[in-house]
């Protein structure tokens, strides 16, 4: 249940950071649909088709995917006043993050997968919607290059899988794993956290 109350908040709260990007790009309506659902239920979509996991997730709810054109096509109307409310998404996507990561875990020990997959489902899960979102918007994807965000999915997924192999209740996992990871996400935010990155100089070569 708590899941559930989060993951709707989560793909509203995504759907509506979709439909600023199209706004952006001066897309139509069509466009800020497309890309706010994309956004908020593209990782899933992704992890059902790399898994063989159906029906997808949006065609067993449909609801889902109503609730992300709604919420993209509302954007627009609000959009300036949304914008200045962008410390809240900041907070409610590093939760959002965590929760699609719970849940993309669960699916990969629903179907009995290796542990190892099962962080990978929680991995595509938290962070394809906005890799999928940059890349239709034509920007650089922000999981590659910005603060902590895909590493929070892969540790935040590894807590969830250890707590649940010393059996720890499901419940206190769940809150526990929710509450580190979204700590660590926006820690990641207020410090700067980054993995180390690689830059090819313009002119080298590779032999």
């Amino acid at each position: 249940m708590l899941l559930s109350v989060l993951y709707i908040i989560g793909i509203t709260a995504e759907a509506m950071t979709g439909a600023l990007s199209a706004g952006r790009r001066t897309m139509d309506w069509f466009g800020v649909m497309l890309v706010a659902s994309a956004t908020a239920i593209g990782g899933g979509t992704v992890r059902d088709i790399l898994l063989g996991h159906y029906p997808l997730g949006w065609v067993k709810h449909p609801e889902f995917l109503v609730i992300t054109c709604i919420a993209g096509v509302i954007t627009t109307g609000f959009a300036r006043w949304i914008i200045q409310l962008k410390g809240i998404f900041i907070r409610l996507d590093a939760l959002g993050l965590v929760v699609f990561t719970i849940i993309g875990t669960n699916v990969g020990i629903e179907m009995g997968l290796h542990p190892f997959i099962c962080v990978v489902s929680g991995l595509v899960t938290g962070v394809f919607g906005g890799l999928l979102r940059d890349l239709i918007c034509r920007q650089t994807p922000l999981v590659l290059h910005h603060e902590l965000y895909a590493s929070i999915s892969v540790m935040a997924s590894s807590l969830y899988l250890t707590m649940l192999y010393f059996n720890v209740d499901i419940l206190v996992t769940t809150v526990v794993t929710l509450i580190i990871g979204y700590i660590l996400r926006m820690a990641s935010v207020r410090f700067k956290w980054r993995l180390p990155s690689f830059k090819l100089e313009n002119g080298e070569t590779i032999h």
